[in-house]
């Protein structure tokens, strides 16, 4: 059974950083690209940052590019989103997803691509 646990979540100012990580299980976690999706309330899940299953191919939503960044730990693993410069509108509900396909090349961005997904975790800033 795979099981993804999100933690560090939390209130903050604008301007500060926070760390999330999300530690997997029941899965070959070396083999699988992973993701960070957010969704705020009223607004769809959007996505915010990927890592292929080596750790090499990252990409980010425009939104927080240069502010944010995701990284893959196979010998804890854990994968983490390094929040930086964080603003109000970055307030969301933070979710990590496991890709489905061991592997995959293809560098996914809907979350229709990932069966597997966290229970979330709130990040809140105050401006």
């Amino acid at each position: 059974q795979v099981q993804l646990v999100e933690s560090g979540g939390g209130l903050v100012q604008a301007g500060d950083s926070l760390r999330l990580s999300c530690l997997a299980s029941g899965l070959t976690f070396s083999a699988h690209a992973l993701g960070w999706f957010r969704q705020a309330p009223g607004k769809e899940r959007e996505f915010v940052a990927y890592v292929g299953w080596s750790g090499g191919s990252i990409k980010y939503a425009d939104s927080v590019k240069g502010r944010f960044t995701i990284s893959k730990d196979h010998a804890k693993n854990t994968v983490y989103l390094q929040m930086g410069s964080l603003k109000p509108e970055d307030k969301a509900v933070y979710f990590c997803a496991a890709h489905g396909r061991r592997y995959s090349s293809t560098r996914d961005y809907s979350p229709d691509q990932y069966p597997y997904w966290g229970q979330g975790t709130q990040v809140t800033v105050s401006s």
